[in-house]
């Protein structure tokens, strides 16, 4: 069987003006779409055909796994985003946020930081540590759930997340991706 590119949740247009129709062409259409195009590649006539990206991610390395956790990540960052996001968690979530960072705004402070600082390509993500969280960086392809950890949120730092609209500016594009933030899927994946 073969991978397919998910739907995005939304229109191409939807989160704009923090993130351009135009972005997500190049993102889900081209970039998204090329890891899923070789994925299928990579896994044609083999035993892997019939795993979950999952079940690949857990097993793989080199180059099928960087597919595999691409398409997955990508996915997922796609439901962290929403035209109807912004704003603060509320719940546990929220409690959570709270008892980890002081308040929500050093959270904000800290995960930006330390998205600014993800050196090169990659992912920072919130991730769910018992019935705390953390805020944890992955380079290239890797993901939090190579390592068995409960990822709750991400943001793609690699460029052509942001370049088109905010050229090599990660902190202008970071500050503003917060007014598409989805916490309602974020919450869902801390319960």
């Amino acid at each position: 069987m073969a991978f397919e590119l998910p739907a995005l949740p939304y229109e191409k247009n939807a989160l704009e003006p923090h993130i351009s129709a135009e972005t997500l062409e190049y993102h889900y259409g081209k970039h998204h779409q090329a890891y899923v195009n070789k994925l299928n590649e990579l896994t044609e006539n083999t035993d892997d055909a019939n795993k979950s990206l999952e079940d690949i991610i857990k097993s793989a390395s080199g180059g099928l796994f960087n597919q595999a956790a691409q398409v997955w990540n990508h996915t997922f960052y796609w439901h962290c985003l929403s035209p109807n996001g912004g704003g603060e968690p509320e719940g546990p979530l929220a409690e959570a946020i709270n008892a980890k960072f002081g308040s929500f705004d050093k959270f904000k402070e800290e995960f930006n930081a330390k998205a600014a600082g993800n050196f090169g390509s990659g992912w920072t993500w919130l991730i769910k540590e018992g019935d705390s969280v953390e805020i944890v960086n992955t380079d290239d392809a890797d993901t939090p759930i190579a390592q068995g950890k409960t990822p709750l949120l991400t943001i793609d730092v690699w460029e052509h997340a942001y370049y088109i609209d905010y050229r090599n500016a990660r902190p202008k594009y970071l500050e503003n991706v917060w007014n598409v933030l989805n916490w309602d899927f974020v919450a869902k994946n801390f319960e």
